[in-house]
């Protein structure tokens, strides 16, 4: 069995391929009574869509969205809302070259050993427009967690890192990297640029905020609230690695470097002196920002020779032609809040399932 679904109480399912007619995503355990409509949505699938700058890529997506389901008079009706996006500007000639060949670093060979069969036009279902879906599937969950904010930038891309002391959330959507520090969006415009006209690709780093998520959500051992970011942030095209809180950096730390003291807070909760932890203790949320950062590789389609084989086993070059993000860990961005909005809009209502109450 091949594995679509994502989720516990609020369970979504995503559909389609990347030069199919369309793709889409169908949501269960929406509550019901939530104001929804297309333009609700439309706003975090324009930040996604392609073909915006020349740093990503020139495919031109309009992304947008129709509800086919699940609300009526404007509201969620508690039953499967289905949402589907169209395809409009394939190419699919542009991977006649590759229908026999194997691009190292995508899924061509493991789909066709898992399958016996693949679609090469854009890989098909493993190709990143999938993420288009999840999210559509997240501004949704959004409405079930208005208590939470949720701010995703980038933070490191082809090795450079932004300046902590200079992050400031009203810049990220003032550059096309979506990037929280002025002077390192200046320099990875250099880069990317350059990887770009050398037909090669870069890595990033995305670091993901939730903000006003209350102290008790997750469960104590196989449903931890950081276990299933990790599970949520691995199943993105791409992600290599995730780290809650200080990551690995925890490692490099002491007991006491690392622990998070807490002090009486005047409504009887803790007051936290630090956040290494990244807003979980024990699988369950502490009232804390919960952090996570999820590393992209570099785009595996480029236009740089790389060795492989022939589906028949024979050696060949591979020179992927089309249009490809030089860096896709920039448009990974509203993917990664997509997947952090619909991951604790499922804790909160496995929380409520358990413990009752709103």
């Amino acid at each position: 069995m091949s594995w679509n679904t994502f989720g516990r109480a609020l369970r979504f399912t995503t559909w389609g391929e990347s030069h199919g007619p369309a793709l889409g995503a169908v949501l269960d355990g929406c509550p019901p009574g939530l104001t929804l409509s297309e333009q609700d949505i439309q706003p975090f699938m324009d930040a996604r869509k392609p073909g915006q700058n020349k740093f990503t890529t020139q495919r031109k997506e309009a992304d947008l969205v129709r509800i086919l389901s699940g609300t009526f008079e404007g509201k969620t009706t508690g039953t499967p809302i289905s949402m589907m996006i169209e395809n409009t500007d394939q190419r699919s000639k542009d991977y006649s070259e590759i229908a026999k060949s194997y691009r190292p670093g995508h899924a061509d060979y493991t789909y066709d050993a898992k399958y016996g069969i693949r679609d090469y036009r854009g890989g098909g279902r493993s190709s990143a427009r999938e993420t288009a879906a999840r999210v559509a599937a997240g501004a949704v969950a959004r409405l079930i967690i208005p208590e939470v904010k949720i701010t995703a930038f980038v933070c490191e891309l082809g090795g450079d890192r932004i300046d902590r002391d200079a992050i400031n959330y009203d810049e990220i959507d003032k550059n096309p990297f979506f990037c929280p520090d002025s002077w390192a969006a200046k320099r990875w415009e250099e880069k990317v640029d350059k990887a770009r006209k050398d037909g090669s690709s870069l890595g990033a780093v995305v670091e993901c905020v939730a903000e006003g998520v209350p102290a008790g959500w997750g469960a104590p051992v196989y449903a931890k609230l950081d276990s299933e970011l990790a599970a949520a942030m691995m199943t993105i095209n791409a992600t290599k690695g995730v780290e809650i809180g200080d990551g690995f950096e925890a490692a490099r730390l002491t007991g006491e470097q690392n622990a998070d003291p807490m002090s009486p807070g005047p409504d009887g909760k803790p007051v936290y002196a630090s956040n290494h932890a990244g807003g979980t203790a024990g699988g369950i949320s502490t009232g804390q920002p919960v952090v996570c950062r999820v590393a992209f590789k570099p785009t595996s389609s480029i236009l740089t020779p790389v060795d492989s084989i022939t589906s028949d086993g024979e050696a060949t070059q591979v020179r992927t032609k089309g249009r490809h993000d030089p860096c896709v860990g920039i448009r990974g961005t509203p993917v990664v809040e997509a997947m952090m909005a619909l991951v604790l809009a499922d804790q909160k209502l496995m929380h409520r399932m358990q413990m009752g109450g709103e």
